[in-house]
């Protein structure tokens, strides 16, 4: 409970004739100073007994699934008891790793009916949370005081990788990927008819064809192009670092996540390894929607392991998962120098029969820090180690490079695309 501007005002006047009749020095005057208190005590009295008969219930209206950084509506209804309106004063509360607008807010309750609270929230980590209890304070009828209740709920979510929505898979569709090769003999299906040639195999020839036009015509096909891509995410110490709105280990089990339903788009096999010092789980490549679940089941159980990251660990189990040339998209940091090293080592052991794609988050704000002018010492200081940090990435970027891994380096926001536009350019240029 906390008094309002009218149980203040009583207090007020309670006091005044106290002074009044001290200083008048008239006993009957003295008489009268607790009348306001009582009134406050019999008001507030009242009150309480009609906040516990306004019966206030509340319910939280969103989704089951939540997709992991995807702002999400949510909606919250609240009902009183009461036959007159009602106010309320709360402060949208969610689980920890959900963000969601905190201000205080007052919400007036329409007679007889809810009233109702619309947000956007977004989940910055995987699992299944439960919604805690509600703190709200009800605004007493008479306006004395204002009663705090803890509204309790039943809710419970559960947090999953993002996926790729309609909007975006025309985006992808116009930027390139799957595209059909003329080669003679192979595939199964026909894209053309064509005059003879010689040398083409006697199965490429179309006899029914030749016997109408009278002169030998030959089928061209599609070549079948099914890439293998493993992606190794590394689930260490360093994936719990920030990356815009969220950590690194958020941003990239969306980009795994999208990556696959991509993939699976275009039928290429997606495989999946979970990785810290040692391989903690994966997934052998597979087709179709039902390697694309288990590929976002096994990405639902990704937490941040207190540990560092041994890729080369990673690269002898993804050797054992690909029995054929593939990509291997390493989601993992470059900012560390020891990283780097590790990271060398691993690509030594996949290449050359694999094409390691090691992709990385950068950070907007060093680069802004080492291209901004310095007007004062620590400013010079700053300038110094943003300018470090990027000539440190350039040199294992290029180290990288040199043993023959495709690399990207981009901000949180662009990281996504990035990817997807190797991916498809990896996939036109037939590297994989």
């Amino acid at each position: 409970m906390s008094l309002r501007q009218n149980a203040l005002v009583l207090v007020l006047l309670a006091a005044l004739i106290a002074i009044t009749g001290d200083w008048s020095a008239d006993p009957q005057l003295l008489r009268w100073w607790p009348l306001p208190l009582g009134l406050l005590l019999l008001g507030l009295s009242y009150e309480a007994w009609a906040s516990q008969r306004a019966r206030l219930q509340w319910q939280v209206h969103t989704a089951a699934q939540w997709l992991l950084c995807r702002a999400t509506p949510v909606r919250f209804e609240f009902t009183s008891a009461w036959r007159r309106q009602a106010a309320l004063e709360l402060a949208p509360g969610a689980p920890a790793d959900i963000a969601i607008d905190r201000e205080v807010v007052t919400l007036d309750l329409p007679a007889g009916g809810p009233g109702a609270l619309e947000l956007t929230a977004d989940a910055r980590r995987l699992g299944q949370f439960q919604w805690p209890a509600l703190r709200v304070r009800l605004r007493g009828s008479l306006g004395l005081a204002w009663w705090s209740k803890s509204l309790p709920t039943a809710l419970s979510l559960q947090v999953v990788p993002d996926i790729v929505h309609e909007s975006e898979r025309a985006l992808d569709a116009s930027a390139g990927g799957a595209r059909a090769s003329l080669r003679i003999g192979a595939g199964g299906e026909v894209l053309q008819l064509r005059d003879y040639r010689a040398g083409d195999p006697p199965r490429a020839i179309d006899w029914k064809a030749s016997a109408r036009t009278r002169r030998l015509i030959s089928r061209d096909f599609s070549e079948d192009q099914h890439l293998e891509i493993v992606v190794a995410l590394d689930i260490s110490r360093t994936s719990g670092l920030a990356a815009g709105f969220s950590d690194r280990l958020a941003l990239y089990v969306n980009i795994a996540a999208r990556l696959a339903q991509r993939a699976a788009a275009l039928d290429d096999r997606v495989g999946l390894l979970l990785y810290a010092d040692q391989p903690l789980a994966a997934i052998a490549p597979g087709r179709g929607m039902a390697a694309v679940m288990r590929f976002r089941s096994l990405l639902a159980q990704a937490r941040v392991q207190p540990t560092e990251a041994n890729p080369a660990l990673a690269a002898l189990r993804i050797r054992s998962l690909a029995r054929q040339r593939s990509m291997v998209v390493l989601l993992t940091d470059l900012d560390d120098a020891g990283m780097a090293s590790a990271l060398i080592g691993a690509v030594r052991l996949l290449r050359p029969k694999h094409l390691p794609f090691i992709a990385s988050v950068s950070s907007e704000a060093a680069l802004a820090l080492a291209q901004r002018p310095a007007q004062d010492e620590p400013e010079v200081y700053q300038a110094i180690a943003a300018q470090r940090y990027c000539a440190g990435l350039s040199r294992n970027l290029r180290a990288l490079r040199a043993l023959g891994a495709a690399c990207v380096l981009a901000p949180p926001a662009a990281l996504d695309r990035a990817v997807l536009d190797a991916y498809l350019g990896f996939r036109a240029r037939r590297r994989v």
